[in-house]
């Protein structure tokens, strides 16, 4: 007959015992996987809690579920499957709503991943995220979501071809016209106004359009995993912003500059190690990247062959050749982790910039801060690294 083990069967298995007086093989069939799935995991939680008690080891079961296939893994002649994690209720990757394009592939869901990650942190703002191999090539806030969308864009429109773009905020329809003529793989944003939608549909029969919960809601998902050949690591995830915000230099950071540098470090938050971020106020109170190094071997590279090469390659465009200078001078740096040595303070210098967060913790942080003071630097430690490999 089939054995009942969630409530919500109860009404349904009635209502078709009383019509029919006995269960379709359907039925049975669905029971019958709930019941195993249940007591698979009552097992998994006894094996769990035995073995840490009485034979002091660690075991680690993970459950996923519908399982998904994708148009292709990584690359095209890889086959991927996508699970989801049913007990996870913040917005996320794994529990977006598909409103419009074409089928999900495995790196649209890790560029969905850091693009949903990435714009938390402006949870409070009206902000966004240009993704790009799930680094933040645009990233900006505004008044709207539209100036917000327009001054991320300006931070990389080279890399925002082909881009992953959220939104903090439901997306209307002067938004989604900036897009008329750029092509971006994915939107993802907590909601569409419907002339917006309807505009965005036309654009395009292959552009995602996804939808996730309100920025902010449900309870955050407490740890992270990593799949590596042969084991599966598990940690924390990386939820803070900073430990304390303790200027060590003899020129003080000056306050009016705070709110700036606490979006830099956003930002450098969520862009792959090494990670340099120059971050920029292009009006009162409105902040974007508008140079980014990442992913590189050593941190001078990432500011002096990219970021600074891109921040200068942007204020030309949107300020003039003549601005340079002065912009450059008015910019915050971030670095995801501290200095091993006192060269980037140097080559920070050589460009005018004169403001610089970072984590400190090197054994060189005496000789840092002093080159720092002679180069008339202001510059914060955060007592908190942000690796992200």
């Amino acid at each position: 007959m089939g054995v009942v083990v969630d409530p919500a069967d109860y009404s349904p298995v009635l209502q078709e015992l009383e019509a029919s007086g006995e269960l379709s093989v359907q039925t049975r069939s669905r029971l019958c996987v709930k019941a195993f799935r249940a007591t698979a995991d009552y097992d998994a939680a006894i094996d769990r809690y035995l073995s840490e008690k009485l034979a002091d080891e660690k075991i680690l079961r993970l459950k996923y579920t519908r399982g998904q296939v994708l148009r292709y893994g990584e690359n095209w002649h890889q086959k991927a499957t996508f699970y989801r994690d049913e007990e996870i209720t913040e917005p996320c990757a794994g529990d977006v709503k598909q409103l419009h394009g074409k089928q999900m592939s495995y790196n649209n869901y890790l560029d969905v991943d850091g693009a949903i990650e990435a714009v938390k942190e402006l949870g409070n703002t009206v902000g966004v995220a240009v993704i790009k191999h799930t680094n933040p090539c645009g990233y900006a806030t505004g008044e709207t979501p539209r100036e917000a969308l327009e001054a991320a864009w300006q931070g990389d429109p080279v890399s925002a071809f082909g881009s992953i773009i959220a939104c903090t905020v439901p997306v209307d329809l002067a938004t989604a016209e900036f897009l008329k003529e750029k092509f971006v793989e994915i939107l993802v944003a907590p909601g569409y106004e419907k002339e917006a939608l309807a505009f965005l549909k036309s654009k395009s029969k292959n552009l995602r359009i996804l939808q996730i919960p309100p920025i902010g809601s449900g309870e955050a998902e407490k740890y992270t995993y990593r799949h590596i050949i042969g084991g599966i690591l598990q940690q924390e995830r990386d939820i803070s912003l900073y430990q304390q915000w303790e200027t060590v230099t003899q020129s003080e950071f000056p306050e009016e500059k705070k709110a700036l540098a606490e979006f830099a470090w956003k930002a450098v938050k969520h862009t792959k190690s090494n990670a340099i971020v120059l971050a920029r106020e292009y009006k009162p109170g409105r902040f974007q990247v508008i140079g980014m190094g990442a992913g590189q071997p050593n941190r001078i590279d990432s500011l002096q062959k990219l970021a600074v090469t891109k921040a200068r390659e942007n204020l030309k465009n949107i300020c003039g050749e003549k601005n340079i200078k002065r912009e450059m001078s008015e910019l915050v740096m971030a670095s995801d982790a501290f200095f091993p040595f006192d060269d980037i303070v140097l080559v920070a210098a050589e460009h005018g910039i004169r403001y610089i967060v970072q984590p400190g913790g090197s054994l060189r942080d005496d000789q840092v801060i002093a080159t720092a003071n002679r180069k008339g630097i202001s510059m914060v430690f955060t007592a908190m690294r942000h690796f992200l490999h």
